[in-house]
């Protein structure tokens, strides 16, 4: 996927600007800035029900987001190296991704088992 629906431009509105996740009804995912790779990663509702063994509601997404961040920033840096992903392409994130680096962290609380 070269970029979350609707999403092809440049992050932007103050969450956007400022680093900050946000909800996109649109395509019921969490959508994040990556200003290293001046792109915008996607982590759709379906993953963050894999790893929270529950269905999610966009505020729930946003908090295990905030809770762990890093894990899901490394996660992104990792798939970018891993898949080549050229700068400026926008890219999205699986529960695996995610939960490959919550398990090197060992930070995982609820989520899926390796």
């Amino acid at each position: 996927m070269n970029s979350p629906s609707g999403a092809e431009q440049s992050p932007t509105g103050s969450d956007a600007e400022n680093g900050a996740a946000h909800w996109r009804a649109d395509i019921a995912s969490l959508v994040f800035p990556l200003r290293e790779h001046n792109a915008i990663c996607a982590v759709h509702r379906g993953a963050f029900r894999t790893l929270l063994g529950a269905d999610p509601t966009p505020e729930g997404c946003i908090g295990y987001f905030v809770r762990f961040e890093d894990a899901f920033r490394a996660a992104a840096s990792a798939k970018i190296l891993r898949k080549r992903i050229p700068v400026g392409t926008n890219l999205h994130l699986t529960s695996r991704d995610i939960a490959r680096k919550l398990l090197e962290a060992d930070q995982i609380e609820c989520g899926e088992q390796p």
